[in-house]
């Protein structure tokens, strides 16, 4: 099965000059998206870590389901003011602008190994940011990854 037969090029959005790489036909078929999973979590077997991060929103959908089947923590990345609890910050740069990502401080351990898992990587910015704020909470980025 070509999973990329299943992710839709949407050109010019959110704004002109970007294309949008949307995975909701991805969701929507139970084969895909199990086979999604499942090469994602045979991907990272080999690694060892303990936690996966991973941005809000489509971030969640597989970071969630990954963690739930590999049996490893989870902690959401958010956007500014989403979370309830004292967070730390990285602001970066889009395609398209500028943006921000909060995690709880206490969401990491120091010294704790941890995966990134997106939906998709388009320019590296947004896995880059994360990394730096994984860094910023004395963690380890060992793997990241995407469809």
């Amino acid at each position: 099965m070509n999973l990329r037969d299943f992710i839709r090029d949407i050109p010019d959005f959110p704004v002109e000059g970007v294309m949008f790489r949307d995975v909701t036909p991805l969701l929507r078929n139970a084969h895909a998206f199990k086979t999604a999973i499942d090469k994602m979590v045979e991907m990272l077997s080999d690694l060892d870590f303990s936690c996966i991060v991973a941005p809000e929103a489509r971030g969640f959908i597989f970071g969630s389901v990954i963690s739930y089947v590999m049996n490893k923590g989870f902690v959401p990345i958010r956007k500014p003011g989403k979370l309830p609890y004292e967070t730390a910050s990285i602001k970066y740069d889009l395609e398209y602008g500028t943006a921000e990502l909060q995690m709880h401080v206490d969401g990491l351990i120091k010294n704790e190994r941890v995966v990134l898992i997106d939906d998709v990587l388009a320019t590296g910015g947004t896995a880059y940011a994360i990394a730096q704020l994984v860094q910023k909470l004395e963690a380890t980025m060992v793997g990241m990854g995407f469809l």
